[in-house]
């Protein structure tokens, strides 16, 4: 039988995760605060606690100060509340807000990675991807992870005609060199292409454990030492986008080469925000974290590259725009250079 000091540490406990559940919840981590939870409170202490109070409660009311109701009432709220919690969590997970790696993190931990590289291709493209494998993707991609801290990989949908010609050179060509990533839930056309980076953003977030998540074109070479040690001036930076940034004019006419079908969202300047260019950019982990739990409800404009900015438009975000990462060519220093 639990003392009765023992019963004031474990209401004690329910009121310390009761805190850390308001916290947390302000950032969008359900999963951390059912853990959190679970770990303070566990099924079979909670279901002690309740019959333990109904015992209490059910004796006479003078056997039981102001100070002991006080706390009853609150302990019980915070049962509540973390059913509640539950719930929540569980409809999150269907949903698409709860990424399903944050219930996986009492696993071993990986070991972080400098960033993820994910170089955006499309069926029709295998020069592309041949000329980066020769002039800057390393063959042995595991020892570039182990000594550099940096994984790179082409990033692939599949054909709307499942099973055809291109799925099937694609998975060939992934047998011989083992560098793709394919989303088999993304359909490969040009009016997707927007949501491509969203999905790489979310998949690199769930597999790999990294301070920095980088998109790349292939039509771009990079240089892997300068951006890795451009990157590594930015670790104290926890929420940070960085890119060669830009904004540009908003076309409103269906026939024009850049048409974008929600213009009147940008005002009578039809200018677009501030944000980096699509050839290469940079995003925090933070921020891919914010891209996988909040996929269900982010947009997708007419370009990757406006589409991504979006998505930190009202966010304490930080914006570096480094010339670096401007890839009109091979200046002094520079990171990248256009084909």
């Amino acid at each position: 039988m639990y003392s009765r000091g023992s019963n004031h540490r474990l209401a004690g406990s329910a009121f310390r995760s009761q805190v850390s559940v308001l916290m947390l919840t302000m950032f969008a981590s359900m999963a951390s605060i059912y853990v959190a939870g679970r770990l303070w409170l566990d099924s079979e202490n909670r279901v002690y606690l309740i019959k333990e109070l109904d015992r209490r409660t059910g004796q006479a009311k003078s056997a039981i100060s102001v100070d002991d109701t006080l706390k009853i009432i609150a302990c019980r709220e915070q049962q509540k509340k973390l059913a509640a919690l539950e719930m929540e969590l569980a409809a999150a997970q269907q949903e698409g807000f709860v990424s399903n790696h944050l219930s996986e993190n009492k696993r071993t931990p990986k070991k972080k990675l400098l960033a993820v590289v994910g170089i955006i291709t499309k069926f029709g493209r295998k020069n592309n991807r041949d000329a980066i494998r020769r002039a800057w993707m390393p063959t042995d991609l595991r020892r570039l992870e182990a000594q550099k801290g940096i994984a790179i990989r082409f990033v692939i949908g599949r054909s709307a005609n499942r099973g055809d010609s291109s799925d099937k050179d694609i998975d060939s060509e992934n047998m011989r060199t083992n560098d793709f990533i394919i989303l088999n839930n993304h359909v490969e056309a040009p009016e997707e292409h927007p949501k491509k980076s969203k999905l790489f953003f979310i998949h690199a977030a769930e597999n790999w454990n990294a301070e920095f998540y980088a998109k790349v074109n292939d039509d771009v070479y990079v240089n892997i030492d300068t951006l890795g040690a451009t990157l590594a001036t930015h670790l104290d930076k926890p929420r940070v986008y960085i890119g060669c940034m830009k904004s540009g004019e908003v076309f409103s006419e269906s026939t024009h080469k850049w048409y974008e079908p929600d213009w009147w969202k940008f005002g009578d300047g039809k200018s677009y925000f501030r944000h980096a260019s699509g050839e290469i950019y940079v995003i925090s982990q933070a921020l891919a974290q914010f891209i996988s739990i909040n996929r269900s409800i982010l947009l997708s404009y007419a370009h990757d590259d406006v589409t991504t900015g979006s998505w930190f438009i009202g966010l304490d975000v930080k914006y570096i725009d480094d010339t670096k990462f401007c890839c009109s060519s091979w200046a002094s220093g520079a990171i990248c250079a256009g084909v």
